[in-house]
């Protein structure tokens, strides 16, 4: 089959499943937007989008006014890869999330199109009315929540078949809609992502960290409230007194991913140093930023416990990446995360907002590695039997492709 992949900042979630389409000998096309350098195995095409024009309008209609401005890009880029071209796909998979495929029909009629459908956003019960904290309970922050929703149902309501990675964020689209969608985890490499005793990880200070140090990581793409790190930040003054030879080491730009920006120009890691100002031994709390991903691996393979935080919102890779490599886990007890932990079982799962119960979870965890042993052996066979990137997700990503597309 001729087969197009069609996402922004590609490769993205179809990393591994593009090469997988190739090497069954599908030609496979990817079209992304202008910009996006990351490096891809198969051949990629670029879409140029007014992005001043983006900044235009403001309020509620912003949302869906970038998402069709991309759609009209991205359709006139693919018209003309039907038309100089020649290139007619049987199969247009996309993600839903930036209104690229909303119009992609139009072009390729014939086409199957299926949709990746990652989350729908809504004003009660998940990510935006979560946090009592940073909640913006406005009309008007509801009506751009809702006008969210917008491109990503027309992309729902259009396609043929939808894919999402979990089944809590599959939940998220109305009925009529989740059932066009099957549930099938982009999947991690357990095989690459395992315990490694010999593995290190070099800090910029010159300290080597390795298994069996009280090492304790955190990671996020961007240090937000969206992934809990004012809940995390707040707990470590009492965890690094209580444990003076722990390391913690925090991984994540000071960038803004999701939700709201900070207030007055600064970044919420920022805000929040200044707020605990005096109580953190900042010798011992390293600030990574973004790391390579060979270093990123050493990380979790030199830790002890790993925290992980988030709203009721998309589950990040980086969970399954420590769960595969043997990190015992403390977590936080929303929706997403209890699909894929058990508390007392895989993890310790904690309330997000409980900051003395994060910092006695987190201490209690860094003091006892051989009590926590089971939980994160446990963790990393139920990343292998559920998520592993060979055996499991990848073969029925294939399949998903190949059968709804064909």
């Amino acid at each position: 089959m001729r087969v197009l992949l069609v996402h922004q900042n590609f490769p993205a979630q179809f990393l591994h499943l593009a090469p997988a389409l190739a090497a069954r000998g599908h030609e496979v096309l990817a079209l992304t937007a202008e910009g996006n350098r990351r490096p891809t195995r198969v051949r990629t095409m670029h879409y140029r989008w007014d992005k001043a024009a983006e900044e235009a309008i403001a309020g509620p209609v912003a949302t869906f006014h970038k998402a069709t401005l991309r759609g009209i890009a991205a359709a006139r880029a693919a018209a003309a890869l039907r038309d100089r071209h020649g290139f007619r796909p049987d199969v247009v998979l996309g993600h839903t999330g930036w209104g690229e495929t909303l119009y992609l029909r139009e072009v390729w009629p014939e086409a199957r199109h299926l949709a990746y459908a990652e989350f729908m956003y809504g004003t009660r019960g998940l990510d935006t009315d979560f946090d009592p904290e940073f909640r913006q309970d406005s009309l008007d922050q509801r009506m751009i929540t809702l006008t969210r929703r917008a491109h990503m149902t027309q992309a729902l309501v259009d396609c043929d078949a939808a894919l999402a990675p979990t089944e809590w964020q599959a939940a998220s689209f109305p009925p009529g809609l989740r059932e066009k969608i099957t549930v099938i985890h982009d999947g991690v490499d357990t095989a690459r992502i395992r315990p490694d005793p010999a593995a290190r990880l070099d800090l910029p200070d010159g300290r080597v960290l390795r298994p069996g140090d009280e090492v304790l990581s955190y990671v996020s793409r961007s240090l937000e409230p969206y992934r809990g790190i004012h809940t995390f930040l707040r707990a470590l003054p009492a965890v690094l007194a209580a444990r003076p030879q722990a390391q913690a080491v925090i991984v994540g730009d000071e960038g803004q991913s999701y939700g709201a920006k900070p207030p007055c120009g600064t970044s919420w890691k920022r805000r929040l140093l200044a707020e605990l100002d005096g109580q953190l031994d900042l010798e011992r709390v390293h600030f990574l930023g973004r790391l390579p991903y060979p270093q990123f691996l050493s990380l979790l393979q030199v830790t002890r416990v790993h925290a992980y935080l988030t709203y009721p919102f998309v589950l990040s890779w980086s969970l399954i990446e420590a769960m595969a490599a043997g990190a015992a886990i403390v977590a936080s007890r929303t929706p997403p995360v209890a699909e894929a932990l058990e508390d007392g079982v895989t993890a310790r799962l904690v309330d997000f907002f409980d900051v003395p119960g994060w910092s006695a979870a987190l201490t209690a965890a860094l003091a006892d590695p051989a009590g926590h042993a089971p939980l994160a052996a446990a963790a990393r066979a139920a990343a292998v039997a559920r998520y592993d990137l060979t055996t499991v997700c990848l073969p029925r990503l294939v399949d998903f492709v190949e059968l709804r597309g064909g």
